[in-house]
């Protein structure tokens, strides 16, 4: 069987950056990485994971291009077929790539179809947009406000020890 993903960039731009691609369902996450690398333009040396998603789009279990965890115990990119985490009932994936430039895609399982005899996969099927120069930045929110920095901003002078509840000379 064949898997149809559509792999969204997520920007803030009026125009949606997007790839449809075809891959076989018994190859690897890594083939996938390749793909999506090749598709949007990328040379695929950095580091890259990819995250089981829920219809929320909320982030769960990591699977990295490079194991570099201490206990050698990351699930592996090369090590886990597509079938193995994608199927009808689990179709998002969150895709991460460079994470000092933190380009972050949307990977959804659009179809699965039947192989057609004669094509090469993976297959980039379809185009959409220019990718940007630059990974879009990221704008962090708060669990109480809607602005990350004011979390830490407040009328706390950390200079004033006298009405922190510390010694400043405890040693």
């Amino acid at each position: 069987m064949i898997y149809r993903f559509r792999v969204i960039l997520d920007n803030d731009t009026e125009e949606d950056i997007f790839r449809d691609l075809e891959i076989r369902e018994t190859d690897s996450l890594e083939d996938l990485h390749n793909i999506i690398t090749q598709s949007f333009g990328f040379d695929g040396t950095e580091m890259a994971s990819f995250y089981v998603s829920n219809d929320q789009w909320e982030q769960g279990e990591e699977i990295s291009l490079f194991d570099l965890s201490e206990d050698a115990s990351a699930r592996l990119m090369n090590e886990t077929s597509l079938d193995s985490i994608v199927h009808e009932a689990q179709t998002k994936l969150i895709y991460i790539y460079d994470f000092l430039s933190m380009w972050t895609f949307y990977v959804e399982l659009a179809e699965i179809a039947e192989e057609t005899e004669g094509h090469d996969y993976p297959n980039l099927m379809f185009v959409q947009g220019q990718v940007p120069d630059n990974a879009p930045e990221k704008l962090f929110k708060s669990d109480t406000d809607d602005d990350f920095s004011s979390e830490f901003e407040d009328d706390l002078d950390t200079n004033d020890y006298d009405h922190l509840d510390f010694d400043e000379n405890w040693n």
